[in-house]
C-alpha cells in the first residue's frame, strides 16, 4: 500500500499507531505500507498534485505486481491512497475526479483530519466554517487530551498537538474507533451539496482504515 499524505506529521503518525495496534479484519491478510511523500514540499502536498503523483505511482506498482504474478484486484493487489483535507485548497473536485478516473483511492476530511481525531472523543455535527484551527482547538479542550502528552501536562499548543499519541485513538474494546466511524457516517449522510468543497463537516477516513489497511478497528 502506497500512501500520500497532506500532513507531514499527524497522518503518518496516526497510520503508524493503528497499523501496529490495529486488529486485522482477516487473519493472514496484512498490509505493508509506504509513505510516498515524506519529504514533499510546496505544491506536492496539494490535493490535485498529490493525486497526479499517486497516479504515476499506481501505474508503476501495478506493473510490478503483474510482473510478480499477482492477480488483478486480489486482496494483495497494490493500492495507492491519498489523504487530504479541504482547508483552503483549490481543485478539490478535480482531484477527486482524477482519482476516481485513474483508480487512486482517497480519504477526504472537511475541514481537516482533525475532525476525524475529534470524533474519537465526541460526536460533532456542526459546521466549522472551513476553519481547521477550530477543530484543533476542540480536540485540545477535550478532557484527558493534554494528559496524553504527560502526566502533568495541562495545555497543549496547536503545533505540539499535531503529534499523535496512542491514547487519543486506541481502546481495548475498539469502541473509540467504532464510535468515530458511526459519528462520521452520520454526519456524512447530511451532506447535500454536490461540490465536496462544501461538505462541512465530512470525513471518510474509516474507509482508509478498513479498505486500505485491512483493519476491522483499533
Amino acid at each position: 500500500m502506497y500512501i500520500f499524505t497532506e500532513g507531514e506529521v499527524t497522518e503518518p503518525e496516526y497510520i503508524d499507531i493503528i497499523v501496529k495496534k490495529g486488529t486485522l479484519a482477516k487473519t493472514g491478510e496484512s498490509v505493508e505500507h509506504h509513505i510516498e511523500n515524506p519529504n514533499a514540499v510546496g505544491k506536492h502536498r496539494k490535493p490535485h498534485a498529490m493525486v497526479q503523483d499517486a497516479v504515476r505511482t499506481l501505474r508503476k506498482v501495478e506493473r510490478e505486481a503483474k510482473d510478480a504474478g499477482l492477480k488483478d484486484r486480489d486482496w494483495n493487489w497494490p493500492q495507492v491512497w491519498v489523504l487530504f483535507d479541504r482547508d483552503d485548497h483549490l481543485n478539490i473536485r478535480e482531484a477527486r475526479q482524477l482519482a476516481d478516473k485513474e483508480g487512486v483511492r482517497i480519504a477526504y476530511s472537511h475541514p481537516c483530519f482533525e475532525l476525524w481525531r475529534l470524533l474519537h472523543y465526541t460526536n460533532y455535527t456542526s459546521s466549522f466554517g472551513g476553519v481547521c484551527d477550530d477543530a484543533n482547538s476542540r480536540i485540545r479542550s477535550r478532557p484527558g487530551f493534554a494528559a496524553t502528552y504527560g502526566r502533568n501536562v495541562r495545555t497543549v499548543s496547536n503545533q505540539d498537538s499535531k503529534h499523535m499519541r496512542e491514547e487519543q485513538v486506541l481502546s481495548k474494546d475498539l469502541q473509540r474507533y467504532k464510535d468515530a466511524k458511526k459519528y462520521a457516517q452520520a454526519i456524512n449522510k447530511r451532506v447535500e451539496a454536490v461540490n465536496p468543497e462544501k461538505w462541512d463537516p465530512y470525513t471518510d477516513v474509516w474507509n482508509f482504515v478498513e479498505d486500505g489497511l485491512l483493519l476491522s478497528g483499533y
